[in-house]
């Protein structure tokens, strides 16, 4: 049995490495890009040649809490446990097609019995004939002359290797989702507090000319005003709470679990990444190692090598069936001498007539080739403008933040000014109510502005396919 099961692996990896596929040669798509991104300085290949590789996630994120926190994502994430598992499957299903390159050897055994009666019997009399077989045998093995199953092979690998790529793609995602979710936590926090401040600061204004009003030092208007705005800010309060709460709810279900407090932040943090900024001038070729797009151009190897398997058909399918084994009509003689029994029965089919099926299926294999190029490309022009994206908001972040900064720092002065000129009793009190929410709207954008720059570190990171260096 050994002998004869090594003899048909070596018949089946000789012929098999013989004969080539009838797919087209692959040809990469040129990319339907320009060599740079909008306002960038082409750079030579060798200045950016470290962005070729992708960095790992923990050497990215520079806060602690964010990396226990996308650790606790990548372990329990239903998303990325999907992926995972389609990997798995996708890898038993190339393993099933590549078994079809060798012959399915088995062994059987089997009885047979059949009595004649007497009117058919040569004797006249009835009898019962029995016989008994045990066979080792291959059954209906192909030889791939013609590459198609090699073809076939070939797809299911393309395949397999494209949801390795595709499982890489979502650890990005979910990277990147994980660390925008915490910082949206961290602004909602941090405008929940400002706005509690506020509503505290304007609740004692509110007390304090109720005490006026009440000596008549003030009127009815500057009550009511003062009342306003210390209910705008309460409502505030509620409103980030609200806010908060649904953060937190997001982070757990990225997380797969319920988040512990000691991972969570209380405000925006200032040191997000611990990676450089991107170097200017990267070229846009820097987008064909995302994993989106290398996945992308897998299901494009696929569909040019299911052309082979398609352009195979067209040729004749030769199989082959043979058995060996013995035979005996009693049980107990079923291994004696001279008992061996053989059969071998090669079948060649040649398509002659099939109504167009066989070149509606080449149609259809070379159809799906060019919708997969067009997809291909189409990644491509999505991840260009990704990026392309994120540096046009990073280019300005910069400015837009101390625009901000600067804008708080006076309104702050103004309202400060304005109450000093109140209680001198130079203005009104409405010049001191809208100083306030002057103040407090520059505050709320600063936090928004702070949220707009960390997000777009995050956006960079997943735009590149995995950060830089």
């Amino acid at each position: 049995m050994t002998r004869l099961r090594n003899l048909a692996l070596t018949l089946a990896a000789a012929l098999t490495g013989a004969c080539s596929t009838m797919a087209p040669d692959y040809q990469r798509p040129v990319a339907p890009v320009p060599a740079t991104f909008p306002g960038e300085v082409p750079t030579e290949a060798s200045a950016v040649a470290p962005l070729a590789d992708t960095i790992a996630w923990g050497d990215y994120f520079a806060d602690e809490r964010l990396r226990e926190l996308i650790g606790l994502a990548l372990d329990n994430n239903r998303d990325l446990r999907v992926a995972a598992l389609n990997i798995e499957r996708a890898r038993a299903q190339y393993r099933i097609q590549r078994a079809d390159l060798y012959p399915a050897v088995g062994a059987g055994g089997g009885q047979s019995a059949q009595r004649l009666p007497a009117d058919l019997s040569p004797t006249g009399e009835s009898t019962v004939n029995r016989q008994y077989s045990a066979t080792l045998g291959v059954s209906a093995w192909e030889l791939d002359f013609f590459g198609r199953i090699r073809s076939l092979n070939e797809q299911a690998l393309q395949l397999y290797l494209g949801t390795e790529e595709a499982r890489r793609a979502a650890q990005v995602s979910l990277v990147a989702e994980v660390a925008n979710a915490w910082l949206t936590l961290a602004a909602d926090r941090e405008r929940m507090a400002l706005a509690q401040n506020t509503y505290d600061t304007r609740r004692k204004s509110y007390e304090l000319i109720g005490r006026s009003f009440e000596a008549g030092a003030v009127s009815a208007l500057d009550l009511r005003q003062a009342e306003t705005q210390m209910e705008s800010a309460r409502g505030d309060v509620a409103l980030f709470a609200a806010l908060v709460a649904q953060d937190e709810n997001a982070l757990a279900l990225l997380a797969g679990m319920p988040v512990p407090e000691r991972l969570l932040p209380a405000k925006l943090t200032d040191s997000l990444t611990a990676v450089q900024a991107l170097p200017a001038g990267v070229p846009s070729e820097v987008l064909m190692r995302r994993p989106d797009i290398l996945q992308a151009e897998r299901q494009l190897r696929a569909a040019n090598a299911s052309i082979g398997a398609a352009r195979a058909a067209f040729f004749p399918a030769i199989t082959l069936t043979g058995a060996a084994g013995t035979a005996s009509a009693a049980l107990d003689g079923l291994f004696d001498g001279g008992s061996g029994t053989w059969s071998f029965m090669p079948q060649i089919r040649l398509p002659i007539f099939e109504a167009g099926r066989l070149h509606a299926s080449l149609d259809v294999a070379e159809i799906q080739r060019e919708v997969n190029v067009a997809e291909y490309e189409k990644s491509i022009q999505s991840a260009f403008r990704e990026v392309a994206d994120a540096l046009a908001d990073r280019a300005t972040l910069a400015e837009r933040l101390d625009a901000r900064q600067r804008m708080m720092a006076a309104s702050r002065e103004t309202y400060r000014l304005s109450d000093a000129r109140y209680k001198g009793g130079i203005d009104s009190f409405l010049a001191v109510l809208d100083a306030q929410r002057t103040l407090y709207a520059a505050e709320q954008e600063l936090i928004a502005v702070r949220l707009a720059d960390a997000a777009n570190r995050v956006a960079l990171y997943r735009a590149l396919g995995g950060g830089w260096q």
